[in-house]
């Protein structure tokens, strides 16, 4: 299989707790095949973002072996989602007066959850140097990808500064602020130095950075790239960016279902204007990804939750792919409809290249 002789990168999407079932499912039809090894940078947005944070947690901060996550790690994955509900769990957190002050700031009580309710109490800087993870939001000041990782946190127009204690129940919690049902993590920015560099100059060239804002705004990572391609590929030319072997590209997104209100003064109106921005930016990423995988000779693998040569459904009926985009927890059977269908795409792309 072509990735045994080649460093992966990981791109996990958003997608609530359907993309934490759907990509848990596939990863562990990767650890089947030896792959974990070979996982070099992972990208992560929203749910992705959620599955590997509490992977890493399960495992003590250190990225699990293909065994380990075969025969431990999924399944504490499967007990803990199908137990927990981190949207209710997040909630509870407002019964302490003391952060009422998050009512509308909800990030924030995500990470507060995070903390007390999974345990994730971890700095970005306590992750291991490998693999390369970047956790994926959207800064609301400039729209452009802002990116944590284990030693930094930024985006190329603010500007970047040192991770430090920056808590990884924080970035996560950032990843999943989705608008309208969490909103944005409000971040201090005054709390950190910035620095940035001109487009292509020398390291050299860093300069400090004034923000005019004393806070940073940062949205679920979905609203700029719901993939989490663009940290490993290139759009414009269509290429893997430099280092970059091999990528498995995972998408949970729910597909753009038929239908519009008639009600001319509904709000749910333009909801709907923004998903099909969405579906569109969507769409133009993965149609020039699976261009450049065809055209390179199996460089990666794309497998999409709503890929029309799998018809399996949950237990009621309904396609896996309409399971809503959530933070509730699972019920048992619906977990392991979602994450065997992640399991069997893969499997079966991996049979056929």
């Amino acid at each position: 299989m072509r990735f045994r002789q080649k460093k992966i990168a990981l791109c996990l999407s958003g997608g609530g707790t359907r993309a934490i079932a759907f990509h848990s499912g596939m990863l562990k039809c990767l650890a089947e095949s030896k792959g974990f090894e070979n996982i070099d940078k992972i990208s992560t947005v929203s749910g992705g973002s959620l599955l590997i944070g509490l992977i890493f947690k399960l495992n003590n901060y250190k990225w699990p072996t293909s065994k380990e996550y075969n025969e431990s790690i999924y399944y504490l994955l499967r007990e803990h989602l199908c137990r927990n509900s981190l949207i209710m769990q997040s909630l509870r957190q407002l019964i302490n007066p003391m952060n009422w002050g998050y009512l509308l700031s909800r990030a924030n009580l995500v990470s507060l959850a995070l903390q007390k309710e999974w345990g994730v109490n971890a700095t970005l800087s306590q992750l291991p140097e490998k693999p390369e993870w970047s956790i994926n939001g959207t800064t609301a000041e400039n729209g452009k990808r802002f990116r944590f990782k284990r030693d930094s946190i930024g985006d190329y127009l603010t500007g970047y500064a040192s991770a430090g204690d920056f808590l990884l129940a924080d970035a996560l919690s950032v990843s999943a602020a989705f608008p309208g049902g969490i909103g944005p993590f409000s971040l201090n920015a005054k709390d950190y130095s910035w620095k940035k560099k001109e487009w292509g100059a020398d390291d050299d060239s860093i300069q400090d950075v004034i923000l005019q804002t004393s806070k940073l705004r940062v949205y679920d990572g979905g609203v700029y790239d719901n993939l989490g391609l663009e940290p490993f590929f290139d759009q414009s030319s269509a290429t893997a960016k430099k280092d970059v072997e091999f990528i498995i590209c995972s998408d949970a997104s729910a597909p753009l279902q038929f239908g519009f209100t008639y009600w001319n003064l509904n709000p749910w109106r333009l909801k709907r204007i923004m998903d099909i921005i969405s579906e569109q930016s969507r769409a133009l990423r993965v149609r020039t990804f699976v261009k450049y995988v065809m055209r390179n000779n199996g460089a990666g693998y794309f497998i999409h939750i709503n890929d029309v040569n799998y018809n399996k459904t949950l237990p009621d009926g309904r396609r896996i792919s309409h399971y809503p985009t959530s933070l509730n927890k699972f019920n048992s059977d619906d977990f392991d409809a979602i994450a065997g269908m992640g399991y069997q795409i893969l499997k079966e792309k991996m049979t056929s290249f």
